[in-house]
């Protein structure tokens, strides 16, 4: 048996950002020894942990040399040397999710491959080495306008996702490995995050339903629960088992599913971490999200997945006319709202939609909560000093 907690047992997290960060509010809790490591020297996860330090996680010597001062290693983002995390756990470093797991995660391509593979139902697809032989299919008529364009590789939080209407959209894209989708039509957008701990015992939380902001592609809004038939909850839990077993994962994975009109679901991509869709589980479950990740990664019983009552997340981002040190307006005034928290992640530089924190509002009354929601994105505002 392991002891975690007040020992000298050493947690590894490879990216310090907000996941990191809020992450560590657990292992604060539970009092576990934690080494962080991000290129950022300023990072936000900087402030919570045991031991800092600066590094690029796609350089194979700097996660080796990290890697090899801990006892169990976990990442918050995937953009990790993945050759790097393979060698650690040749030399005997428990690496969770593991480097298998990433490989088929990391590149978008391999991971649609892998649906394709696994008999997971997704939106049809075509896969390129590159822009100019997508342009050439295009130009031959094989790809129908519109269709989504996705990179391969380095996209996140609605960067390197674009919708494709005409050629002259393809001009603007950067001539990498990108695969082309069909465009779903789609009644609502929804997650669920599946834990899976070391034994294998698996526990999911309940669906949710996402809002996306059209301009910048990214959520706005997280709904739990998902204003869906309980029949559709059901199969889309379901389908998350069976996602969750074919990649044989370790810790969370949150999985991106379309509802469409006639009621199927299909995925739409996955990230073996902690994810946007499950801040609300911070106020919202018995369990939160980060706590969940710590417990499946250290073989823990799984925590309850339930939720307490019903909640919705608002995202905070960047004002799309401000670049510059951050000022956030408004936070008393939506303090005073009931069932109202805010999570600021302690990025001191704001930009146009930069995720800076997010603000949970919980509720017995989803349309109540979600009519707080609303009030609360008009009221704060994420603007910078000059």
């Amino acid at each position: 048996m392991t002891h975690y907690f007040s020992s000298d047992f050493k947690l590894g997290i490879l990216g310090g950002g907000q996941l990191g960060k809020m992450m560590l509010y657990d292992t604060r809790k539970l009092d576990i020894q934690t080494y962080v490591m991000d290129p950022n020297p300023e990072a936000p996860s900087k402030i919570s942990c045991n031991h800092f330090e600066t590094g690029d996680l796609m350089d194979y010597d700097r996660v080796m040399e990290f890697g090899k001062q801990v006892d169990v290693l976990t990442f918050e983002i995937e953009f990790v040397n993945v050759k790097a995390l393979e060698d650690l756990e040749a030399s005997g470093v428990k690496v969770y999710p593991s480097a298998a797991t990433l490989n088929k995660i990391q590149n978008k391509s391999v991971q649609k491959e892998f649906y394709k593979a696994n008999q997971i139902p997704t939106a049809d697809f075509m896969t390129y080495p590159s822009l100019d032989a997508l342009k050439k299919d295009v130009s031959e008529g094989k790809v129908k306008f519109p269709f989504v364009w996705k990179s391969s590789t380095g996209g996140y939080d609605g960067k390197g996702v674009s919708v494709i209407k005409s050629e002259k959209n393809l001009e603007a894209l950067p001539n990498g490995e990108c695969l082309t989708e069909e465009l779903v039509d789609f009644k609502t957008e929804i997650a669920i995050i599946v834990a899976r701990n070391v034994s294998g015992n698996i526990k999911t939380y309940p669906v949710v339903e996402m809002e996306f902001n059209p301009q910048a592609n990214q959520v706005e809004y997280v709904l739990c629960p998902a204003r869906i038939e309980p029949s559709i909850a059901e199969k889309a839990r379901n389908l998350a088992q069976l996602v969750s077993n074919r990649f044989e994962h370790v810790g969370l994975l949150a999985i991106e599913m379309f509802l469409t009109q006639d009621d199927n679901i299909i995925v739409n991509e996955v990230a073996p971490r902690p994810h946007n869709s499950g801040h609300f589980s911070i106020e919202g479950s018995y369990t939160n999200q980060f706590e969940q990740h710590l417990r499946a990664i250290l073989d823990l019983p799984l925590g309850e997945t339930s939720s307490k009552t019903n909640s919705v997340m608002v995202n905070l981002v960047g004002d799309e006319n401000h670049t510059g040190d951050v000022v956030y307006q408004g936070i008393q005034t939506i303090m005073d709202m009931p069932g109202v928290t805010p999570h600021i992640y302690g990025k001191k530089q704001t930009y146009p939609f930069r995720k800076m924190g997010h603000v949970n509002i919980i509720h017995s009354d989803i349309k109540e909560a979600r009519k707080i929601a609303e009030h609360v994105k008009s009221t704060i505002k994420v603007i910078s000093k000059h």
